[in-house]
């Protein structure tokens, strides 16, 4: 069966760029790991015992990327405080760890943050990583974050607009002229320093931030979504299709808790956990790979087994199916 997607290549820019191009590229599905690499379905938060070790193991597998989330408080209605460090700082630590996988944020929360401040992590992680960084975007689901940070809650499907433009205008251009409604303004007279090792550094938005699909079709250079509904995925990257329009191939992925039974034949079973057995998984991909799915990013929380016991299956017996790309090598911009 064909694909209903755009077989169109990627932007020049893209194609170059090591980590995105690992992750995404037209026709094919990428599978990475939500941080953090661990099983803990009893407790809010991970141990991050062996952490490198599994960082390195899914780095040596074969593995696309590794996601790090933006969680900066334990809100007890959540459960869930993700891989516990900070992203940028985690993401500066992995560069020193790992050699291929590339390292993504999903995401960082930008109306809690200094949009400039963001760009100056992003192009730093991204010079320490040497371009295999993805930077993954989004407005955050948890509402009682925003009066901590003093932000109206109402105001951050804009905040999130104004924070992604400049962002974008500071780290691509030289000595740029901007004005925000909520940040400060770029007059010309300063520039941020360093820049990204490519011509840009490649970012996504996480779910949909507020924002229309055609906005982010426009703007993004793609979407990593959450599915509960594996049967949707056709009609969810067909909506896509159609709001990118224009704009030509922009890759739809999407984040899942996962929990891979021991029963390589174990069906899938309903509910918001993706659990079943490896053989149809493998036949599921396949068919989310023709839907135009391009990635696939599993979270351990809900794991029964061991993360390590996880990874060496996964990589055996379903990477081979989907391969990630070997990353092009590109020169670095001067570091300053």
């Amino acid at each position: 069966m064909s694909s209903i997607f755009p077989t169109g290549e990627l932007s020049p820019q893209l194609k170059l760029h090591p980590g995105y191009s690992r992750v995404f590229e037209p026709g094919h599905l990428t599978f990475g790991f939500i941080a953090p690499l661990e099983s803990y379905p009893d407790t809010p938060g991970p141990t991050l015992q062996h952490h490198v070790a599994m960082a390195q193991k899914a780095d040596e597998a074969g593995f696309a990327a590794i996601w790090l989330r933006d969680v900066p408080f334990w809100d007890p209605n959540f459960g869930d405080v993700g891989q516990i460090l900070d992203p940028m700082i985690y993401a500066g630590y992995l560069a020193a760890v790992t050699r291929h996988i590339t390292i993504g944020t999903a995401g960082i929360v930008l109306p809690l943050r200094d949009p400039l401040i963001v760009a100056k992590q992003a192009t730093s992680v991204d010079q320490l990583l040497g371009g295999r960084f993805i930077m993954g975007v989004a407005t955050g689901d948890r509402p009682t974050e925003y009066p901590a940070f003093g932000i109206d809650f109402d105001s951050r499907a804009a905040r999130f607009r104004d924070a992604f433009t400049l962002i974008r205008t500071a780290t691509e251009q030289s000595w740029p002229r901007h004005s925000t409604q909520f940040y400060g303004e770029l007059d010309a007279s300063i520039d941020l320093v360093p820049k990204p090792v490519g011509a840009r550094i490649p970012t996504i938005v996480i779910g949909q931030s507020g924002q229309s699909l055609e906005w982010i079709g426009e703007n993004a250079d793609g979407i990593l979504s959450y599915i509960s509904k594996p049967a949707l995925v056709a009609q969810v990257t067909e909506r896509w299709r159609i709001a990118c329009g224009a704009n030509g191939y922009k890759p739809y992925g999407y984040g899942t808790l996962f929990d891979l039974d021991r029963d390589p034949d174990c069906p899938v079973q309903p509910g918001r956990i993706l659990r079943a057995g490896r053989n149809v998984l493998i036949e599921l991909w396949k068919r989310q790979e023709e839907d135009g799915v391009g990635h696939v990013a599993l979270h351990f929380k809900p794991q029964r087994r061991h993360a390590s016991e996880v990874i060496d299956e996964l990589g055996e017996y379903v990477l081979p199916h989907f391969p990630s790309r070997a990353a092009p090598v590109q020169p670095s911009r001067t570091r300053t």
